[in-house]
């Protein structure tokens, strides 16, 4: 059995890539990206002699940080990119912008190799992230040794970042950072990308000395592993294994060496273990058989995983490669592979190589990089590219690197940003107030299609006001006061100012002119020496007098909406008449539901259209109605016109595929009337029992309906400026499309936060619905996004269990927080999955559902995860589930290609314990 040591070994030989490298002719490096950072002119590129690869400065790839050479001392027996770091004592996060292929396989490598180049003999601990996305954390202990992070993934944009992050326990800094393409039908997983854990080469015999490039054409480090109890093999010098006729292209030198147990009859066993049992792992064992067997002679065996069958039998082909890897990942915290010798074989098992990688997951969405048209309606993207533009036209000397907008707490100083949870995140404000700004006003601006504001105040701006900034429809605030802009504001930017739909400063520009009827001041002066006929001076005045008038009825119209208890209701959705109301519902023939603020009616706005039209009533109260006081009606009515404003208003702001999606309002009188997309799966609620709906969905369809339903909330809670708490979370309010996708729905008691960005909480009357509604805000009124968290937590035990909010039992009410910790005691999670399940799920993913849906039911907030976190853990979920899926056969390649396997289900044999 493999010890811990074996993992000890290869971490010195992995630390210790710069010591010893071994020297090979030159292979091509096409695609290959080498940087050397902290190398500055003259030495801009060079090639380095022991492997033949060419290495660039890092100048052109990130801004800020400083060149720093370490210890002379330690130069001798380096390569050398290794002897210069680029350090970032300023600023908490700095990356690097590489331009790469997009849709490429990439192994990427960041190596950090300290030589005490601050002369402080003190070893820093930062963060590494790629793009908005922590990769991992660095941790030097040596100052010799390297520190190499490697991941395997496909970028989806042709630009990545890379990021150091200082958190606080020492200046981070970089040695090299390196891109090499692969192929992408290698290294593939069914979800998100893979950090390098071990990548060993078996039975090699030289010492210290690590495989890259050339003698691997990917570049990839074998580091040399030895083991006590196995024996090593080596082929003649004079063959060599066939690698190239595989996909994965392993060394040579690699394949050339093979270990085999020093007792015979003993197996060969990787062991290790993760503290965390959801780590997934991805496998590649690498055979090749290095004798030339004699007749009488045979070699073969299987592999074992946990105890269990997991391929074989094997018989390695003679100096070709086989190569076995497990697509769908491992996962339960403890592994042992054992490579176990047939009965019939007269040789023991080999392996010549061996790499594991764990799964990471970078698929949090990005600012969007590139500008896109959408043909016929010609819609222009903002991008990272545009802001990047705009820095570069206006030389911004701000630490601006990495994405603009994620992660939140490293958002560029003067923006802000709001995503939708699906889409990328837009730029909704650009703050470059007092920058020093020279020029004309940059077109690259108009790529910024949904900016609410922008402020160029107090800079030194020259040239027009470009009509590109009257087509930023979503503009809300332009500041361009205290410039040295000239000539006259566009129109549509004064009528939009005038309408009140846009705050427009333009003042202290002494050549700009902002009114409708501009006049350069050359004209103006030759105004005052002409005389201006009398026809035309009348004709001014009745202009003036005119524009008067529309001003005071414009002004008179605005006042009296502001005073109608129903509030200004314009927008792009459709007013419908009563009359409207009654025609699209055939007169209210079809409910579809009641709730407590009026019923939901099935509705056709054409032939084929199908809505649902809600008619709100007004809140019944006990007691006799006529006995009523006059102000206790009053106060009922605007309570009533409140609700309505409330819902028909948010519903107007926000746009996400898991929101229900308003067509539009009826506003007459006392008939109030929403009207909604019409979903035809009905509510979440009727699904979740076998008792009432036949349609039960699977544990697939679960998760993905609770994935819709928290991206739907996540919106709401940080893509919402200023957020938004939905105050009803419930399975009643969560809707279904005809394809099951979810939809948060019912906002009539959604609360808005203050603009105040530090504003944690807002105190408000208690709203919500029993069983739902979190505890702390109904007895201390302190109302957080973390209520919703509460109420959603509540939601996903349902969807999990299948049981209601509140069971009733002759003589108590038991919540389902209180039935599944009492379930949780016996560690049984059939018992806690609903029984229309029939069993058929992944019990990890089950498992995690469960533990994620507790801490949402925390009774302290803070104890609670964040609606983002609750998203990433739920698909994390369902990626365990559909792993299963995949998991029902094993695929087999020639052994001059690849074999590939199914891993068995690592949950089956270990069941985790309650937790």
């Amino acid at each position: 059995m493999m010890e811990k040591m074996m993992f000890k070994h290869f971490l010195f030989a992995l630390l210790s890539v710069f010591s010893l490298i071994l020297v090979h002719a030159q292979d091509d490096q096409s695609g290959f990206i080498s940087i050397d950072c902290g190398r500055v002119p003259p030495n801009t590129s060079y090639t380095e002699p022991s492997t033949g690869i060419k290495y660039i400065s890092d100048e052109l790839f990130v801004d800020g940080g400083v060149s720093k050479s370490i210890l002379p001392e330690y130069k001798a027996t380096l390569q050398e990119q290794a002897a210069y770091v680029r350090s970032f004592p300023e600023g908490i996060r700095n990356c690097y912008r590489v331009n790469v292929t997009k849709n490429t396989r990439y192994l990427i490598r960041a190596t950090f190799l300290y030589g005490d180049y601050d002369g402080l003999e003190q070893f820093p601990e930062f963060d590494l992230h790629f793009g908005v996305t922590l990769w991992e954390t660095v941790k030097i202990e040596y100052i010799t040794i390297s520190a190499i992070k490697e991941i395997i993934h496909i970028p989806t944009q042709d630009k990545v970042d890379v990021c150091l992050v200082n958190t606080g326990s020492g200046t981070p800094f970089i040695t090299a950072l390196e891109f090499r393409p692969l192929l992408n039908s290698t290294y593939s997983t069914p979800i998100g990308s893979l950090l390098l854990y071990l990548r060993a080469d078996v039975g090699s015999t030289d010492n210290g000395s690590v495989h890259r490039y050339p003698f691997d054409v990917f570049d990839r480090l074998w580091f040399p592993y030895y083991y006590e109890k196995w024996t090593q093999i080596q082929l003649p010098a004079s063959e060599k294994v066939n690698s190239g006729f595989n996909i994965y292209q392993p060394s040579p030198d690699v394949m050339g060496t093979a270990g085999t147990p020093t007792n015979e009859s003993s197996p060969m066993q990787f062991v290790w273990t993760d503290r965390d049992p959801n780590t997934v792992f991805y496998v590649y064992m690498y055979f090749s058989e290095l004798q030339q067997l004699e007749a009488n002679e045979s070699r073969a065996f299987n592999i074992n995983f946990n105890g269990n069958h997991f391929y074989g039998p094997l018989v390695p082909d003679h100096l070709n490669v086989t190569v076995i890897f497990t697509p769908s990942g491992l996962y339960g915290g403890n592994f042992t592979f054992s490579i176990v010798r047939l009965e019939n074989s007269t040789l023991p098992p080999i392996i010549n190589a061996i790499e594991i990688y764990t799964s990471v997951d970078f698929l949090h969405s990005e600012t969007d990089q590139n500008d896109e048209t959408d043909g016929e309606f010609d819609l222009i993207f903002e991008s990272a590219d545009a802001i990047l533009n705009i820095k570069s036209s206006y030389r911004v000397t701000r630490n601006w690197g990495g994405d603009p907008c994620l992660p939140t707490q490293y958002i560029w100083t003067g923006l802000n940003c709001s995503s939708d949870g699906l889409d990328s995140p837009r730029i909704t404000s650009l703050n470059l107030s007092s920058s020093g700004l020279t020029g004309e006003i940059t077109s690259h601006l108009s790529k910024l299609t949904v900016l609410e504001s922008l402020d160029l105040s107090n800079n030194s701006l020259t040239g027009p006001v470009p009509d590109f900034l009257a087509q930023l429809h979503n503009l809300r605030i332009l500041n361009l006061e205290m410039n040295k802009l000239t000539g006259s504001v566009p129109a549509e930017l004064i009528e939009r100012s005038q309408s009140g739909s846009l705050s427009l400063s333009v003042g202290e520009n002494p050549d700009l002119c902002a009114s409708v009827s501009c006049e350069t001041k050359t004209s103006k002066k030759k105004k005052s020496n002409v005389a201006i006929p009398i026809a035309a001076s009348v004709g001014g005045l009745v202009i003036l007098m005119l524009i008067a008038v529309i001003i005071y009825v414009v002004l008179k119209r605005q006042k009296k909406a502001g005073s109608d208890d129903t509030d200004s209701l314009d927008s792009k959705k459709r007013h419908f008449t009563y009359s409207e109301v009654i025609r699209i519902t055939n007169n209210f023939e079809r409910i579809l539901g009641k709730g407590g603020f009026g019923t939901v009616y099935h509705g056709l706005t054409d032939e084929t259209t199908q809505v649902a039209v809600k008619m709100l009533s007004l809140p019944q109260v006990q007691g006799n109605q006529q006995s009523q006081s006059e102000e206790e009606q009053n106060s009922m009515q605007k309570l009533y016109y409140v609700q309505f404003q409330a819902e028909v208003k948010l519903l107007m702001r926000v746009q996400h595929a898991n929101l229900t999606s308003l067509v539009g309002y009826c506003n007459e009188g006392n008939n109030k009337a929403l009207i909604f997309e019409f979903m035809a799966n009905g509510d979440l609620d009727s699904h979740l029992s076998g008792d009432k709906n036949a349609n039960v969905l699977n544990w697939e369809r679960r998760l993905q309906i609770a994935v819709d339903a928290a991206q739907g909330l996540e919106y709401l809670h940080t893509g919402c400026k200023p957020p938004i708490v939905h105050r009803d979370v419930k399975t009643t309010n969560i809707l279904l499309t005809e394809r099951f996708q979810a939809k948060i729905a019912d906002f009539g008691l959604s609360k808005v936060f203050p603009s105040d960005e530090d504003a944690s909480h807002v105190i408000t009357r208690v709203a919500g619905t029993r069983g739902y509604l979190d505890p702390e805000y109904a007895t201390t009124n302190r109302l957080t996004e973390k209520s919703d968290v509460f109420s959603f937590g509540v939601v996903l035990l349902e969807i999990i269990t299948g049981r209601p909010a509140v069971s009733r039992t002759h003589d108590e009410r038991i919540h389902i927080i209180q039935w599944v910790n009492s379930m949780l005691a016996n560690g049984d999670i059939k018992s806690i999955a609903g029984p229309s399940l029939n069993g058929d799920f992944e019990t990890n993913s089950v498992w995690k559902a469960v533990e994620l849906a507790m801490a949402c039911v925390s009774q302290s907030s803070a104890k609670r995860p964040n609606m983002s976190q609750v998203v990433t853990e739920l698909k994390n979920c369902f990626e365990v589930e559909i792993g299963r899926r995949n998991n029902n056969s094993r695929m087999t390649q020639s052994t001059t290609d690849s074999v590939e396997l199914i891993s068995m289900n690592v949950t089956t044999e270990f069941t985790p314990l309650p937790r």
